[in-house]
């Protein structure tokens, strides 16, 4: 009784792992870019005028381009959905924001801007998600403060690698990478007010005209 039960559930995750992967490959979005891509982010960091002080985690091996990605995607699913601490939850979001926007520019430098572009375009939802959980923690009751500061923070830094791709990327793909770049202007924005809201110092904007 006991094989059967666990051979039952053995069957269904199996299909639900099956199901989950062919939804993200249907869900995936494809963009076509054409041009070439003129210089190495190698460069555009050296004559970069901005350096936002906060580092990105390791994105690890399997990145977008990889046959395995699918499966570390649905992973990522899978760990939010099984995490219930809310604090927890913001935490995770971020780190798959700051994961996302690295292996994008890695695939960015790789010649890949379609796949680079849809990457870059899920870390800033990841980015916003974790936006909306902070909100969510904050009203429930819960001590925000240390993850906004790093939530503003990561969002500072996501512009400036957002803006070392607009130098690299095709001529057709910056009109849409400027869209985006509005998702991490407007997580800082949100950020900063709600800590000078409560008496605190937010990172300072080292972008002009916001």
């Amino acid at each position: 009784m006991v094989r059967r039960i666990a051979a039952i559930l053995s069957a269904v995750l199996l299909a639900f792992a099956i199901l989950s992967v062919s939804v993200l490959r249907v869900a995936s979005v494809n963009y076509a870019f054409n041009g070439s891509l003129p210089v190495t982010l190698g460069e555009t960091t050296e004559a970069g005028k901005i350096d936002v002080n906060y580092e990105f985690p390791y994105p690890g091996r399997i990145l977008p381009d990889h046959p395995l990605w699918t499966l570390k995607a649905l992973r990522d699913k899978l760990w939010l959905v099984v995490t219930v601490n809310p604090s927890r939850k913001a935490e995770l979001l971020l780190l798959f924001a700051d994961k996302r926007i690295a292996a994008s520019r890695i695939l960015f430098e790789k010649g890949k801007p379609e796949l680079a572009f849809s990457t870059l375009s899920k870390a800033e939802k990841y980015l916003t998600e974790a936006s909306k959980q902070e909100d969510e923690n904050r009203k429930r009751g819960r001590d925000t403060k240390i993850f906004l500061t790093r939530l503003a923070n990561a969002s500072l830094k996501h512009r400036e690698v957002i803006n070392e791709i607009l130098v690299i990327a095709p001529e057709d793909a910056k009109p849409e990478i400027i869209k985006i770049e509005n998702s991490s202007r407007d997580v800082y924005k949100n950020s900063r007010n709600i800590l000078h809201s409560l008496g605190m110092t937010a990172p300072e904007n080292p972008f002009n005209g916001d």
